[in-house]
């Protein structure tokens, strides 16, 4: 009996046969003076109408700017090219589907690391992911783009900054006839073929680095897609002045570059001196890794997809990334789900990829398919519940400031009433994991402050990023301050994320005896648990005033601080009690040296500053209600930061 693996190739082949048939019949002739509709155009849609396994294949080099490994040439980047050989053939240009990553040879890509290969004369034969099998036989090229220092490029790889960023932008510059490049044999090659219009696509650092080449301006561009990626790199290693990790950029170029050692090593010291990683501060290093301030020069339209529990590449990144881009009124969407670090591939897949080929053909291909007409955002409420909303935050949202009371003196209270100015609470800092800092809120734990919200009457809806201003008095220089907001009660919930690898799979596009198009199918992980962390923030209290210098604290003295909170969208059911924990320095997300401060809160001068929909508030208690949870399981956190330290 057949195995599902050669039944879906069977399929692929039949679909491929009912395609050339359909092609063969007689077709309606253009009106005079229009171009000829080509055949993998019906309606306004494109049809798989060229054969994935003659297409051509062919590996180039394309040349930058820069001369980043001081070899005395001009750094080359290797690009490597499928496109339809039919449409070569009758002379249809086809616009181009790009992804440039560091992973193609290091690391994999996709939930099955997939990796690239090579025939035996070094060109280009299996290209991991779905895209070129998919698109590719709907008159689209695809062009994955080793960046400068990995796999087959040249020069040096710095991490997000301006040679990397440069050197996606030069496949783009060639694309358009702007920028040279050569074959292995050193052979001049144009992209001809190429229509000159664009879409990056990639996960993660792959999606980094469309949002960094789009906010170049590049001509050409015509739109990206970032899943899961970063727009500020200081973000991304630095929580508000915290670090996440030691030496994180020398790291990560160390784990990418296919270099020798010698040939980037004044690159790679750039990186470690640069980062200022003894203060924390940004500086010029990490504002050329901070794309946001030039979404004024993007160009591209731009599908944003996130999970709501991504604790590698935080919702913070998605989120001001999307506002700087409304108030520019860049073409947009927004798809954002349950997940944590994961494609929508791995999530929602038939909807994920009908999603993408209508984008790709509207932006692409010209096609008037409506897709721009739809709401604006796709929202995942709860584990494989979807709904769409005009934009995001929530239309109808407002910033509810609810103060903090002081509760039965064990357990705040959020919303209470009679937090006058001079009631303090005061905590030291105990280095807590979140397990224990978010479990048994009614319990006295030292290290944390807890607040409690009445039992919701009404469901809560939360949309945007919420924030704790806080007014304290800090007995060091400094110390990390850690916020959570926590949904007390019971419900399934999507397990921080994660997604589970099934044994059957599914085909999407055409496949060769080398480039397969069929992936295992996957599930969200789900359970049933007591209470949830919704989203979470960081301060390095020293950084209160300004990310670009450091203030010590004087211990006479109160200070006004503003702790961030990540992104998020939720409905917190009713009979749910919701909760503020704050803490100081956090082992599983955070590096500190600072240790065993002791911090009081003026509760009558603080807040937390809550986005909402509706007229639903929290309600107004004087003491916390009794909330129980149980032992927690194996820590999220720990799982966060095995997640964390994957390039």
């Amino acid at each position: 009996m057949p195995t599902a693996r050669t039944r879906a190739r069977i399929a692929v082949v039949m679909a491929g046969l009912l395609v050339t048939a359909l092609a063969a019949a007689p077709a309606t002739a253009d009106p005079p003076g229009r171009r000829p509709t080509p055949p993998h155009v019906v309606g306004t849609g494109t049809v798989p109408a060229y054969s994935f396994a003659d297409a051509i294949r062919e590996s180039v080099w394309v040349e930058t700017r820069v001369d980043s490994d001081g070899d005395g040439v001009r750094d080359r980047v290797a690009a490597d090219v499928v496109r339809p050989r039919e449409a070569a053939a009758a002379g249809v240009r086809v616009p181009v589907i790009m992804e440039a990553s560091p992973y193609y040879l290091c690391c994999g890509r996709g939930n099955e690391g997939e990796f690239k290969a090579y025939d035996a004369s070094g060109v280009i034969a299996k290209v991991p992911l779905f895209y070129d099998n998919y698109f590719v036989p709907r008159g689209y090229a695809f062009v994955a783009v080793d960046l400068a220092g990995t796999a087959r490029s040249t020069g040096c790889e710095d991490v997000g900054g301006p040679l990397e960023v440069g050197s996606a932008r030069a496949v783009v510059d060639w694309l358009n006839g702007r920028a040279r490049a050569y074959t292995a044999d050193g052979r001049p090659v144009d992209a001809g073929w190429s229509t000159g219009r664009v879409g990056m696509i990639g996960k993660s650092w792959d999606g980094s680095v469309a949002n960094g080449v789009a906010a170049t301006g590049v001509p050409g561009l015509a739109t990206i897609v970032p899943v899961s990626a970063i727009s500020s790199w200081y973000d991304y290693t630095r929580y508000q002045g915290a670090l996440t990790s030691t030496d994180y950029p020398g790291w990560l170029h160390s784990v990418v570059s296919s270099r020798p050692e010698d040939a980037c090593a004044t690159v790679l010291a750039r990186l470690r001196a640069d980062s200022a990683e003894q203060t924390g501060d940004y500086n010029g290093f990490w504002a050329q890794r901070d794309y946001r301030p030039s979404a004024g020069r993007v160009r591209a339209s731009v599908l944003v997809a996130h999970g709501l529990h991504d604790l590698n590449v935080t919702t913070g990144q998605f989120a001001s990334w999307w506002q700087e881009l409304a108030e520019r009124g860049v073409p947009r969407r927004l798809w954002l789900s349950q997940a944590g670090h994961q494609d929508p591939f791995d999530v929602r897949r038939a909807e994920w990829v009908a999603l993408l080929h209508r984008w790709f053909d509207y932006w692409l291909q010209g096609l008037r398919n409506g897709v721009m007409e739809e709401p604006r955002v796709d929202l995942e409420t709860a584990p494989g519940r979807w709904t769409t909303q005009r934009d995001w935050p929530a239309p109808g949202t407002r910033d509810v400031r609810v103060p903090l009371g002081v509760g039965d003196g064990v357990t705040g209270t959020l919303g209470g009433r009679g937090a006058r100015p001079g009631q303090e609470r005061a905590y030291v800092d105990e280095s807590l994991t979140e397990d224990v800092v978010v479990a048994a809120p009614t319990t006295a734990t030292a290290g944390r402050l807890v607040f409690l919200s009445g039992t919701l009457s009404t469901a809560l809806r939360i949309s945007g990023s919420p924030s704790v201003r806080l007014r304290v008095r800090v007995d060091r220089p400094t110390t990390e301050l850690s916020a959570r907001l926590v949904d007390y009660g019971t419900a399934e919930r999507s397990w921080f994320g994660a997604v589970r690898t099934l044994d059957t799979e599914s085909c999407w596009g055409e496949s060769t005896e080398v480039d397969d198009a069929c992936y295992r199918d996957t599930e969200e992980i789900t359970g049933v648990s007591d209470h949830a962390v919704l989203t979470r923030g960081w301060l390095d209290a020293a950084h209160h005033r300004s990310l670009r210098l450091t203030t010590p604290l004087r211990p006479d003295r109160w200070y006004t601080v503003t702790v961030p909170l990540n992104a998020y969208d939720t409905v917190v059911p009713a009979g749910h009690v919701l909760g503020l924990v704050l803490g100081q320095s956090d082992p599983e997300f955070t590096v500190t040296d600072d240790r065993d401060a002791t911090v009081r809160v003026d509760l009558g001068r603080s807040e937390l500053v809550l986005p909402v929909t509706g007229r639903a508030g929290l309600p107004t208690v004087d003491v916390a209600p009794a909330v129980v949870t149980a032992p927690a399981e194996p820590s999220a956190a720990r799982s966060a930061r095995t997640e964390r330290q994957r390039p």
